[in-house]
């Protein structure tokens, strides 16, 4: 099973961060993401550009389209890891080893539903299942 690991952090987070240098925080995350590659957990790891992103709110239309990540900053997604892990409980175990601190910080664990729990009567999900057969991902 597939589960997304979602880094989380708040205005306070981010300003606990400004004072730890940016190669120890680079350190950190370097040493995680190694201990999950060599566990073989690990589908992909991002993080998140803050500076470069804007929002699109359907709640009008057309949709309306703001500069980002929020117009008021309560909480922001840093970046993510996807694992490929047994259980709920073994991405949970993932997360609690996961380098992060501070005020605010969090990780958020959701499950990633594969093609195969949609209908597979459905045309779109038959497109996107030869999709990601040519493309080496199923």
């Amino acid at each position: 099973m597939k589960y997304m690991l979602i880094m989380r952090a708040t205005d306070e987070t981010v300003a606990a961060y400004r004072d730890i240098e940016w190669s120890e925080i680079m350190t950190s995350m370097g040493k995680y993401g190694d201990e999950l590659i060599r566990a073989g957990v690990l589908v992909a790891m991002e993080g998140l550009d803050e500076k470069d992103s804007v929002v699109v709110d359907y709640s009008a239309e057309p949709p309306v389209v703001t500069d980002g990540p929020y117009g008021e900053t309560k909480e922001l997604f840093g970046g993510f890891w996807i694992l490929n892990v047994a259980s709920r409980e073994e991405a949970v175990e993932w997360a609690r080893r996961a380098p992060m601190t501070g005020p605010g910080a969090k990780v958020e664990i959701r499950r990633v539903a594969s093609i195969d729990e949609f209908p597979q009567d459905n045309e779109w999900i038959q497109k996107e299942r030869a999709w990601r057969e040519a493309a080496g991902q199923l």
